[in-house]
């Protein structure tokens, strides 16, 4: 099954990609690894979900807030390479939570985003990763995740 094939099962579709918001490209392609830029929970009318986490937002909200970045993530994979099906693994994510000081599940909320990949690439999509709470993002956004791909030639 093609990872198309999976986003249409989830119910899922790619987005246009959002315009970097300052002096940045989206992805660089090195040698065989695609790097992803910081994507947030944009939705496809471009509306970004905003709030800090552990007040304004809730742990199961944040979650499907990672989910839809992973979702940015993986259109602007698709606009980098064309195929998605040139993923050949999900090899690093950095997630960055917009929390409170005493929050503490920021892995929990990354999961939107790891459980996604997973979702769409099978084993490829198993990944080292960071889960991290900041004290802002920007926009007040609620998360922030870059990714590194290995891509097929």
């Amino acid at each position: 099954m093609t990872p198309y094939e999976r986003l249409n099962e989830l119910g899922l579709a790619l987005m246009t990609p959002a315009v970097p918001m300052a002096n940045y490209v989206p992805y660089v392609l090195a040698g065989p690894f695609l790097y992803l830029s910081g994507q947030g929970p944009r939705e496809p009318d471009g509306f970004l979900h905003t709030g800090k986490v552990g007040v304004d937002v809730g742990l199961d909200e944040a979650y499907g807030h990672a989910r839809t970045t992973g979702l940015n993530l993986l259109s602007v994979a698709h606009a980098a390479l064309g195929d998605l099906g040139r993923v050949a693994r999900v090899v690093k994510l950095l997630g960055m939570v917009n929390a409170v000081p005493h929050f503490a599940d920021h892995p929990r909320v990354i999961n939107g985003a790891s459980d996604l990949f997973v979702a769409v690439f099978g084993e490829a999509g198993r990944h080292a990763r960071s889960a991290v709470g900041v004290g802002s993002l920007p926009g007040n956004i609620t998360v922030e995740i870059e990714a590194v791909l290995e891509i097929h030639p």
